[in-house]
């Protein structure tokens, strides 16, 4: 890529800074600096009603890194679509498939045009990393998007990414827009999952209406809604657990998860043909 092809406009025309939006609220719950005051004051707002709010974000991320590690490695994956991606913060997809496969490809969509920017900036160096602003509820327009079609190949197995995303998709347009990304991929490929999931306790749907009250979006799905969404791709092991529980590098007592680690569900399966 050359270097005019990430020039960088700040601030972005499309930005609203009094408007909070997914990935600049979910980047103040890390910690981060890419974010504005309207995003702030919805993170402090929804860790004050929901315990362990933060905790889970980071459990979200870490997971991240274990799937993407996996992909890369024992699964041999070396193109990666991450949908929803969020604002770039440490070990992002493309540095840790890269880490295991300097060769792997990554390609970013988010709807926050701030990510956009970042995003251009921290990869103006990376041939092999790429990331344009896109709405993930039209798959059509992702996958058909010059950006996807330049650096994935859909004839060979890659893994699609909905990382922290489900929990946004409506339930009108879940299972379509899921079964589309689904569609594409080749024998071989894999769907890495994550999401706000409903058990039964109670932070888990103030969260989700915490979220569509002031996102417009947000739903905790139960673990069998979750499953479904792989359709008839096979759950590599453990299946759909909550996510401090998918392989993690250190033992963890299912009995006694705290309640950040009890907000959300991962799983990854493999198209098989």
């Amino acid at each position: 890529m050359s270097d005019d092809r990430y020039e960088t406009v700040w601030p972005p025309p499309e930005l609203d800074f009094n408007k909070p939006t997914i990935a600049r609220a979910y980047d103040a719950l890390l910690g981060g600096k890419d974010n504005f005051a309207a995003d702030r004051a919805l993170a402090d707002y929804a860790c004050q009603h929901i315990p362990g709010l933060k905790e889970s974000a980071v459990e979200n991320r870490k997971v991240l890194v274990r799937g993407v590690r996996f992909l890369a490695g024992e699964a041999g994956i070396d193109q990666f679509l991450d949908l929803g991606s969020g604002l770039p913060t440490v070990q992002n997809t493309h540095e840790v498939a890269q880490a295991v496969n300097p060769d792997a490809r990554v390609v970013y969509v988010d709807i926050d045009p701030m990510v956009l920017t970042h995003g251009r900036a921290l990869l103006a160096k990376n041939p092999n990393t790429s990331v344009f602003t896109g709405d993930v509820r039209e798959p059509e327009v992702i996958l058909g998007h010059p950006d996807v079609t330049r650096m994935i190949d859909f004839d060979r197995p890659a893994a699609i990414m909905l990382v922290g995303m489900l929990h946004y998709l409506s339930p009108e347009v879940v299972d379509p827009v899921v079964a589309a990304y689904r569609e594409v991929l080749a024998p071989g490929s894999y769907l890495f999952i994550t999401s706000l999931v409903d058990t039964g306790l109670p932070a888990q749907q103030e969260l989700a209406r915490i979220t569509r009250e002031n996102l417009e979006e947000g739903w905790a799905r139960t673990p069998a809604e979750i499953e479904r969404q792989f359709g008839d791709f096979e759950l590599v092991e453990p299946g759909v657990v909550y996510t401090a529980l998918w392989r993690p590098d250190e033992p963890v007592d299912p009995d006694s998860l705290t309640p950040g680690e009890q907000l959300g569900m991962a799983g990854i399966a493999l198209k098989k043909s």
